[in-house]
């Protein structure tokens, strides 16, 4: 009987150990990790999904920028956590899609590691000069580009971003040297676009729309198929002839490996509710962003479907970073 007694009593304690500890994660914010520097894109697409989760959950959230090394220290980071069912993380192109065709050796693997929980957004890639560049649309652009007499430099928010690779494959195509000019985050290699120290780039929407507004910076092109309805006077680089062309950014939430399925199922839940809602649209909208909600396995299915596309193209451009 004593025996009885104590194993009911140990099963007890442990009960209410495992509801304490799920009390107190529960009470615990939930971190949620950018691998760019605060004021980018990047960062506006988190900070704002990020205050819409946190009221469907009852939970704070908040944003720690980890940047560096095409997203891998931040990826690094969140792979190696111990503090899952806390963390979540913009796991973007070039973590998912690029960086493992990009780089010999990383201390994560993608597949492996991290879980999806839905995808964020897709951002338009837009072709900006320096306004002291005299060129006013893509056919004058190479032709000064080409009359500088060497290699010209482009600015990315970093190694293996899309941005990086759409300029090589572009670069590429209409036989144009460059030089690569990584920066740690968008709102930095914007400002030096428009201060005069790199003369162009492929942007992303959410770093440059409230530039491109003030006069900073001069469109010529957009990477999509199709003109954007909110730029409609901006033509693509397929009507400036470069056939088939199409580049962008997109990004996607993901959590640790380990984080448990009814954690994930909740905060696809929330990411839903977000990627729907007035003021997540109207931020959106602003910043010429498109929403993507899905599920984790339509994020899935499109993580892989990427993964492959820029795997030829890196293999056939012949892009390695180390």
């Amino acid at each position: 009987m004593r025996r009885k007694f104590l194993q009911a009593g140990l099963a007890m304690a442990v009960q209410l150990a495992l509801g304490a500890g799920m009390a107190q994660a529960q009470d615990k914010p939930i971190e949620w990790v950018v691998g760019f520097v605060a004021g980018g894109g990047s960062d506006a697409v988190a900070r704002t999904v990020a205050e819409a989760m946190g009221k469907t959950l009852n939970r704070s959230v908040i944003v720690n920028n980890k940047p560096g090394a095409g997203t891998n220290i931040a990826a690094d980071y969140v792979a190696h956590t111990r503090d899952v069912n806390n963390v979540m993380f913009t796991a973007d192109f070039a973590t998912l899609a690029a960086n493992p065709w990009l780089f010999s050796k990383l201390n994560y693997n993608a597949e492996r590691d991290f879980v999806p929980v839905g995808l964020l957004a897709r951002f338009p890639l837009f072709l900006v000069v320096n306004n002291n560049v005299p060129v006013n649309n893509f056919r004058e652009f190479l032709a000064w580009a080409k009359a500088q007499g060497g290699p010209i430099n482009y600015a990315t928010p970093g190694l293996g971003t899309p941005h990086h690779l759409a300029t090589e494959l572009l670069a590429q195509r209409v036989g144009l040297k460059v030089t690569h000019v990584p920066y740690k985050g968008g709102a930095a290699a914007i400002v030096d676009v428009i201060g005069g120290q790199v003369p162009f780039m492929l942007v992303d929407s959410g770093s440059v729309v409230q530039h491109i507004a003030a006069g900073k910076v001069r469109v010529i092109a957009v990477a999509n198929r199709e003109r954007l309805k909110g730029y409609p006077q901006v033509p693509t680089l397929v009507e400036q002839g470069v056939a088939g062309y199409e580049a962008y950014a997109w990004q996607g939430l993901v959590a640790p490996k380990g984080t448990s399925a009814d954690v994930v199922q909740q905060w696809a839940q929330a990411l839903q509710a977000a990627l729907k809602s007035p003021a997540v649209l109207s931020r959106f909208d602003a910043l010429a962003l498109e929403p993507l909600p899905g599920t984790p396995a339509q994020m899935q299915e499109f993580w892989m479907s990427e993964r492959e596309k820029w795997r030829q193209v890196i293999q056939n451009v012949g892009i390695k970073i180390d």
